[in-house]
């Protein structure tokens, strides 16, 4: 079965207002940024969106979030966009906060069948406790407070009950795919890209190479195509920004 699409904004067509995606990428490390655009071209609203960190002001999917078109957002780590902070504390965002590595087992958990599994991580916290503001009024009280989760006790340790995430789509780049949807990541971008693909329900892939089945050596394989359903290709020169760039002051160069 050849998955091979047209092009991006193809691929993504079926993305309503409403739909629950997950976002590959770490920091701005392998994300899908000419998935997101074609996302941005159509007229879907009301995201649910779920990613490690929702990108850069004016950036992957900080461009989403500048036009207003994610409600809520399942995440780790958000302390680099600064219109992100804005929308949830001026009450226009919904913000799920969770441990890292709670996020990634939640989509893998999706991906393998698996509805829900106890993990230590966030025992003692309002992870487990519950309270942690989901969403503010515009006066910045707290409009939707976390609940509490179910804790259980295995041999002398406890553990938190998390429910496992499966999305309506997922957004994923990677270096190398075949025309039947079997991956290969480049480095640091295999990071959360095999996860949101296992999470969703369809999964598109924008790759920089993509070749005949056969061509990728079975052990090489990062993710089966069993995964994937959609793949357009993008520039392997396409955009890949550097987040921080640190060089030394002229005076200390030899």
């Amino acid at each position: 079965m050849n998955k091979v699409w047209a092009n991006a904004a193809e691929a993504v067509r079926d993305v309503v207002s409403g739909s629950s995606i997950a976002v590959g990428g770490f920091g701005i490390c392998g994300v899908p940024f000419e998935l997101i655009a074609a996302v941005g071209t159509t007229n879907a609203t009301d995201l649910w969106i779920v990613s490690n960190n929702c990108g850069l002001e004016g950036l992957g999917l900080g461009v989403l979030l500048d036009e207003g078109r994610i409600s809520r957002i399942t995440a780790s780590y958000v302390g680099e966009n600064a219109e992100f902070a804005r929308q949830y504390f001026h009450g226009e965002l919904e913000v799920e906060l969770t441990p890292q590595g709670t996020l990634a087992e939640r989509m893998r958990a999706g991906g393998v069948g698996i509805p829900a599994f106890f993990t230590a991580s966030g025992v003692g916290s309002q992870v487990a406790e519950g309270g942690v503001p989901l969403r503010y009024h515009q006066d910045g009280t707290v409009a939707v407070a976390s609940p509490p989760k179910e804790t259980r006790e295995f041999n002398g340790r406890t553990y938190v009950l998390e429910e496992s995430i499966i999305t309506d789509f997922a957004l994923v780049h990677a270096a190398v795919a075949d025309t039947v949807g079997n991956l290969v990541f480049h480095e640091s971008a295999r990071n959360f890209n095999p996860l949101c693909a296992m999470a969703a329900r369809l999964t598109i892939v924008e790759a920089e190479e993509i070749v005949d089945p056969g061509e990728i050596d079975p052990d090489a394989v990062h993710l089966p195509g069993i995964f994937v359903q959609r793949v357009v290709k993008v520039a392997s020169e396409s955009i890949k920004p550097i987040e921080r760039l640190t060089v030394r002051p002229k005076d200390e160069v030899a």
